[in-house]
């Protein structure tokens, strides 16, 4: 995360979260972390008691990161009502189910009711902004601003503005999520599924494709991942590290002494594996043998703590004295 220049407070008092699963309550720890208050919606009886569960959960996390969690669900509120939840916030972070006509019925009512000058931004992860708008008499305001899992944690947003959404809005979402301490990056066009969930997505599907052949178990290809592209592209990225690979030539050397063979003989080759009975099982079966001895939240945590290790020395984390509270 980016080093802040002014409180983010001081511009945005009050956020709505529509939906308070992972992701809500994760969009709810880092706003209250700094200085927002929340007002959580979310339609389950027990969503209070869910909430609060998992701000206890990623608190050590937040303050690891250098934010303020002293008394940090002082700021939160719940309302069950919609139109009364975006009454008076100066940001709207829905974080729904992936269901069209269900984003549109919402952010019909969110548009109705909330102040003329609040962000309203979108965490699908696929849907563009575009569909979701079709039911809004002002598209222009609604923008995707899609985090990567967990957003209290991980720096990337993609801003992905629709075919409607004014140059304003990409403004307000930029500045919003910067000012929040992420890095967000304004995706040129729409395409289903963003940037990253795609990469990883495609990653993902030769993983279980090498699992299911019998090539590597689950282990041994985490281990291969994070022992080499996982560790290099952390630190360049795809681009930056072929063109290193292409020496004193840069990417066009690679290009047409080593990518040329790749098109022709790895491209080719590539699984396409589906989630059939057997491939499910032996995946599910090799989850138990890797990780059944310890639990989801032990595992969160080890992995919060190696990714704020890796962001310090990457120079992505907030300076301890940004924090703010309002």
């Amino acid at each position: 995360m980016t080093p802040l220049s002014e409180p983010v407070s001081a511009r945005y008092k009050r956020a709505a979260i529509i939906g308070g699963g992972v992701i809500g309550v994760s969009w709810a720890g880092l706003f209250l972390a700094r200085g927002i208050d929340v007002v959580i919606n979310d339609p389950r009886d027990d969503i209070e008691d869910l909430v609060r569960a998992g701000l206890k959960e990623i608190t050590p996390t937040l303050a690891e990161l250098g934010l303020d969690t002293e008394d940090l669900a002082a700021g939160l509120s719940f309302e069950a009502d919609l139109a009364t939840a975006v009454g008076r916030v100066d940001v709207v972070q829905e974080n729904g189910p992936e269901r069209l006509d269900l984003k549109q019925r919402i952010w019909q009512t969110v548009e109705q009711n909330a102040p003329a000058h609040a962000l309203l931004a979108t965490s699908t992860s696929g849907i563009p902004a575009t569909a979701i708008a079709q039911a809004m008499r002002q598209p222009e305001r609604l923008i995707v601003g899609h985090p990567f899992n967990p957003p209290h944690l991980v720096p990337l947003v993609e801003i992905v503005p629709g075919e409607k959404t004014s140059e304003e809005t990409v403004r307000q979402a930029k500045a919003f999520y910067t000012a929040l301490g992420k890095k967000p990056q304004v995706l040129r066009k729409e395409v289903p599924g963003f940037v990253a969930n795609r990469l990883q997505s495609a990653i993902f599907r030769e993983c279980v494709y090498l699992v299911a052949q019998g090539v590597v178990a689950e282990q041994e290809l985490d281990d291969i991942v994070t022992a080499s592209i996982g560790m290099r592209w952390a630190v360049g990225g795809p681009f930056r590290t072929f063109h290193l690979g292409g020496g004193p030539g840069g990417l066009p050397h690679f290009i047409e002494h080593l990518g040329r063979a790749m098109e022709a003989t790895m491209w080719p080759a590539l699984g396409n594996p589906t989630f059939d009975e057997a491939t499910v099982a032996t995946l599910i079966e090799q989850a138990n043998e890797a990780f059944g001895g310890t639990t989801v939240e032990e595992l969160a945590a080890e992995r919060d703590r190696a990714q704020i290790a890796l962001m310090r020395a990457l120079g992505q984390t907030p300076d301890a004295g940004t924090a703010d509270r309002a």
